[in-house]
């Protein structure tokens, strides 16, 4: 993972952005930026898979195959993710790659029930980032950043023994301080030149690190092998070790599948982080987010791992690479992401090349990879740090890491666990994430009733939602001045929800949208929540336009009227649905911030 691009203000051009998404740079400019890309990603892209086979104890054509695969599905779906194909993917370079996310329930899938049980696992937890893309306003307080946060502080936790193995990977006639000399080095080189250095010297420190660790390991010690790399061909197919699909569904399956199900549900939200983060750095002009794209960011890597689980590799995610790269060139074109996904194809297909990386030396893995979940420890950090952890949330996040920690390595009781219950409490990501869920639903559950309203978005729907919101003002015994600010949101914001309502034409087509209204109470301040079906027109870029002094044409009096009386807005718009979140609070100054 790595560094994300910095928020812009609403409404401040980004000068430094040379191509934005939907322009065409020189052919040069394309290839050779496409070719940057790939380089950077590719060692991610085949150690993950090399580390997940050799410690697993599968055969040699199994990774072949494993790798080849892993590198054409990766080029496809980071094609996908820039072309955009209906609803799948999201419109911006957002390059795909291995995950090691997956590595631990993988290894232990494989050493189970074998490549066949592994592809199943695999398949069946990629429908689950279908059902959430479809369904993700449904299940946005389900799939929170505080479990998404909580899981990756974990998977640090059960990566650790893999780990350790690969350091102690040295061959028996070579001395025993090869191991810690040629991680000692590779991990220096890897801290010490982000540490020092900026700029384009920072994204190639992995590539640095593994190059002086390879060097070390063959000058100092004789280590790093590479006969299989002279006599590999140049240009080739893999050997055919396709793993098939096994149906057999038995206990094991079913032990380690919510562990699947569990770090796929992490891997969309870093889905969703990074093509938060891709929108942020791709234009001139800062827009409000757009959570269709993330929709389609999220399918996009569904299908990477439905694929994945087909060919029985291992599963993808997308890599924050691409921001940082699109960030500092101020190239986020579209054409670069096709580029990319052409040239990881194109090196599947290159056996000396992909066999170069194979014989990689086991300290230099071990090393890389301490440095990949490093990251992803201090990534769950910032996801848990940015939500904010006020005393409720610590206390959640604490209690499900130290449970998910402790069953991890035995500590709780392990004889009283034995068969398929050691299989499914023997993994901290799954323990540790199924607690934060539960205490997390649990504080959902006792944080207190919401009110309800459902109507059809019609002009005299005002009238409803006005009742409404007097009614809901009486039962928290709120002064008069907060009634009537409540009432003042909710008439303008049925006016802006139902735009073109009063022309006759439009009318049948008004009539069809519904509304669902949500109001809840935080100490003196109202949540509310306004889901209705969607619109096209964004209300926070429109919010952006009325500070600049842009015209926003004939809603621009109900906008400027919400703006005075919520102190936060916040608009999701999703495929189908759209969810326009406000804050209203008794004292709020006039003229309140979007949130």
């Amino acid at each position: 993972m790595s560094q994300r691009g910095s928020p812009v203000s609403p409404g401040v051009d980004r000068q430094d952005v040379r191509y934005e998404p939907d322009e065409r740079p020189p052919l040069p400019i394309t290839v050779g930026l496409g070719i940057q890309y790939a380089i950077l990603c590719i060692a991610s892209v085949i150690l993950t898979p090399t580390v997940m086979i050799t410690v697993a104890g599968m055969s040699d054509d199994y990774l072949s195959w494993a790798v080849c695969a892993a590198l054409v599905i990766s080029g496809v779906t980071t094609a996908i993710q820039a072309r955009k194909i209906g609803r799948i993917g999201a419109g911006y370079i957002l390059v795909m790659g291995s995950t090691s996310a997956f590595l631990a329930v993988s290894v232990t899938a494989l050493q189970q029930g074998g490549p066949g049980m592994l592809a199943t696992l695999i398949i069946a937890s990629a429908l689950v980032q279908f059902v959430l893309a479809a369904r993700m306003a449904l299940l946005r307080r389900i799939f929170t950043p505080t479990v998404a946060g909580t899981v990756l502080l974990l998977i640090p936790v059960t990566l650790s023994p893999l780990i350790v193995n690969k350091l102690g990977e040295v061959p028996a006639d070579v001395s025993p301080a090869a191991g810690p000399v040629i991680a000692g080095v590779t991990l220096l080189v890897m801290i010490l030149v982000p540490l020092r250095s900026s700029g384009v010297l920072r994204l190639w420190a992995p590539a640095i690190g593994i190059v002086a660790g390879c060097l070390t390991a063959r000058l100092g010690f004789g280590m790093y092998d590479t006969s299989s790399v002279a006599d590999a061909a140049w240009i080739g197919l893999p050997q055919l070790a396709y793993p098939g699909v096994d149906l057999s569904f038995r206990p094991e399956f079913w032990a380690l599948l919510p562990s699947f199900i569990m770090v796929t549900l992490v891997g969309a939200l870093d889905t969703l982080g990074d093509a938060i983060a891709i929108q942020r750095v791709s234009w001139r002009r800062m827009r409000a987010i757009d959570f269709r794209s993330i929709q389609g960011a999220i399918s996009a890597d569904g299908v990477g791992n439905l694929l994945s689980g087909l060919a029985g590799t291992v599963p993808n995610t997308t890599y924050g690479m691409s921001i940082s790269v699109a960030e500092l060139t101020g190239v986020a074109a579209r054409r670069i992401g096709i580029c990319v996904g052409i040239v990881f194809v194109s090196l599947a297909f290159l056996p000396k090349f992909i066999n170069l990386i194979i014989a990689i030396p086991g300290p230099v893995v071990a090393a890389y990879f301490i440095i990949i979940v490093a990251l992803i420890f201090v990534f769950g950090m910032r996801i848990l740090l940015q939500e904010g952890l006020d005393y409720r949330k610590g206390l959640v996040v604490g209690v499900a890491f130290w449970i998910g920690l402790a069953f991890q390595f035995d500590w709780i009781y392990p004889e009283y666990f034995q068969g398929i219950w050691a299989e499914l409490l023997g993994n901290g990501m799954t323990v540790g994430g199924f607690t934060v869920i539960l205490l997390a639903m649990f504080e959902e559950l006792v944080g207190g009733r919401r009110a309800r309203l459902k109507t059809r978005l019609t002009p005299g729907a005002w009238s409803e939602i006005d009742e409404f919101m007097v009614t809901f003002a009486a039962r928290k015994g709120w002064n008069e001045d907060m009634e009537r600010r409540l009432r003042a949101v909710g008439e303008e914001t049925a006016h802006i929800l139902m735009r073109g309502a009063d022309d006759e034409d439009e009318e049948t087509d008004a009539s069809e949208r519904r509304l669902l209204l949500i109001a809840g109470s935080d100490g003196d301040a109202a949540d509310l929540e306004f889901i209705a079906t969607t619109d096209e027109t964004n209300i926070e870029d429109q919010l952006v336009m009325l500070s600049e002094g842009a015209p926003s044409g004939g809603s621009e009096i109900p906008l400027r009227l919400l703006r005075h009386y919520a102190s936060a807005i916040r608009h999701q718009q999703y495929h189908d649905i759209d969810i326009l979140s406000i804050r209203v609070e008794s004292a709020a100054q006039p003229g309140g911030g979007i949130d």
